[in-house]
C-alpha cells in the first residue's frame, strides 16, 4: 500500500483518500504546465515501481485489487485501524511496449488491503528490477499478517516468457526475525511494507518503510542488513532508493504532511548515513541522470493530506540548486528514466478505481 504510519491514521487520512478516490475517478487529468507530461500507458491497477528492460519495453509492478481472504486467528495481525488486512492473488506485472500497449507478464501475485477503516489501501508487487536479462520483483502484499498465509513478502525471479516465478528470498521471515531498533509500535506491520529496490553489481537492495531499513539480497537468496535507518533517524518512513557510488534514499515521513520535512540521505556501502538534501515532501521516487543530477518524485506538496494534482518532480543539481521539472501529477508512486532520456512515472498509484492507473512520460528539459 501507500506506506503509512500511525500519525497518518490519527490525522484523518481516510477522509483525504476518500476525496482522492472520488477526484481520481471523476476528473480528467490535464497535462502539466507547458506540456511537461503526457499519458504513455493506462489500464493499470495501482502502478508502483517500473523499469525498462533490455528489450526496450517498460515493466511495471502493480499493487492489484486486494481481496477478501482473512488470516485473523491464524497469525499476528497488523494493528487496528490499519489492520487487519485481507488479500487475494490479484497483483501482476505488466509490460508496456514503446507504443504504450500493455500486456501481462505475470499475474496471480499477492495483493492485500488495509481495513475499511483506512480506506482499503492496497499493496501488491512493489517494484521490479533487472540484473542482466533476468527480471526480479519485490512483493509487498504477501504474508500471513497481510491475509495471505502461503505467499510471503519476498523477492522473486520472473520468467518473462512464460509468466512463472521462483522465490529468491523470503522477506517476511527476515522482518519477523530481525527487528529494528525503533519500530513504530502503533503502526507495526510484522512482515513489513517493502517499497522499492535497486540492483548494484549483481545484487539487489530493498528498502522497507514501516520498520525503516535497507537490506541486501543476493541472487542466491542471502539477506543481510545494510542499515537500520530507525536507529539514527527514528520512524521517518524511508521509501525511495537509488545508487550512484553511494545509496540515496528519500522518505515519506508521517502524516499530516509537513512542509519540507522529507529528506534525501546518503548511505555509504558500509551503512553510514548523512543528510544529503532536504526541504521535500512525501518522497516516493529518486533517480539520477547521466550528469549526476538527482530527480525527486514528491507525491503531494502544499496540502496536509495526499491529493490528486499536487505531485511534482524536482531536480537537484550537484551544486544543490533545485528546479521543478514537472508538477500537477496525481498521486504518483514511482519513476524511472527511459532510453529516450525522459522520465516515466506511475500515476494514480493508489486510491483510484481498478484500471485507472497510468504511466506518464515526463519530458526532461535539456538544460
Amino acid at each position: 500500500m501507500f506506506p503509512c504510519s500511525d500519525p497518518l491514521v490519527r490525522n484523518g487520512l481516510l477522509a483525504a483518500l476518500t476525496t482522492a478516490m472520488v477526484v481520481a475517478s471523476t476528473t480528467a487529468h490535464p497535462l502539466g504546465a507547458a506540456g511537461q507530461f503526457s499519458v504513455f500507458a493506462s489500464g493499470l491497477n495501482d502502478p508502483r515501481g517500473l523499469r525498462f528492460g533490455p528489450d526496450g519495453n517498460l515493466y511495471v509492478a502493480e499493487g492489484g485489487m486486494g481481496g477478501s481472504n482473512s488470516t485473523v486467528g491464524v497469525c499476528e495481525q497488523v494493528v487496528s485501524p490499519v489492520g487487519p488486512y485481507t488479500g487475494d492473488m490479484t497483483a501482476r506485472i505488466s509490460r508496456i511496449s514503446p507504443a504504450g500497449v500493455r500486456t501481462t507478464v505475470a499475474s496471480g501475485l499477492p495483493s492485500s488491503q488495509t481495513s475499511p477503516a483506512l480506506g482499503s489501501l492496497i499493496s501488491g508487487v512493489a517494484d521490479v528490477e533487472f540484473i542482466g536479462h533476468s527480471l526480479y520483483a519485490l512483493i509487498a502484499g504477501g504474508g500471513c499478517s497481510h491475509g495471505i498465509a502461503d505467499f510471503p513478502n519476498s523477492i522473486i525471479r520472473v520468467d518473462i516468457d512464460h509468466g512463472t516465478w521462483t522465490q529468491v528470498a523470503n522477506l517476511s521471515d527476515w522482518s519477523l526475525n530481525h527487528p529494528v531498533a525503533n519500530p513504530e509500535e502503533d503502526d507495526y506491520e510484522p512482515e513489513g511494507t517493502w517499497y522499492s529496490m535497486t540492483a548494484v553489481r549483481g545484487d539487489l537492495y530493498a528498502v522497507e518503510p514501516n520498520h525503516g531499513e535497507i537490506v541486501k539480497v543476493t541472487t542466491g537468496g542471502a539477506v543481510s542488513r545494510v542499515i537500520d535507518i530507525s536507529a539514527s533517524q527514528s520512524h521517518v518512513v524511508p521509501t525511495a532508493l537509488t545508487y550512484r557510488g553511494n545509496f540515496f534514499v528519500g522518505n515519506l515521513d508521517t502524516f499530516p504532511i509537513g512542509a519540507g520535512v522529507s529528506k534525501i540521505w546518503k548511505v555509504n556501502p558500509s551503512g553510514q548515513i548523512t543528510t544529503w538534501a532536504e526541504g521535500f515532501s512525501t518522497i516516493l521516487g529518486v533517480a539520477f541522470d547521466s550528469r549526476s543530477r538527482l530527480y525527486v518524485l514528491e507525491n503531494t506538496v502544499g496540502v496536509p493530506e495526499p491529493m490528486p494534482g499536487a505531485g511534482r518532480i524536482v531536480r537537484v543539481d550537484p551544486s544543490g540548486r533545485s528546479t521543478v521539472i514537472a508538477d500537477g501529477l496525481s498521486l504518483p508512486t514511482a519513476m524511472t528514466f527511459g532510453p529516450d532520456g525522459n522520465l516515466y512515472v506511475s500515476n494514480l498509484g493508489f486510491g483510484a478505481p481498478p484500471g485507472a492507473g497510468q504511466v506518464l512520460r515526463v519530458v526532461v528539459p535539456a538544460d
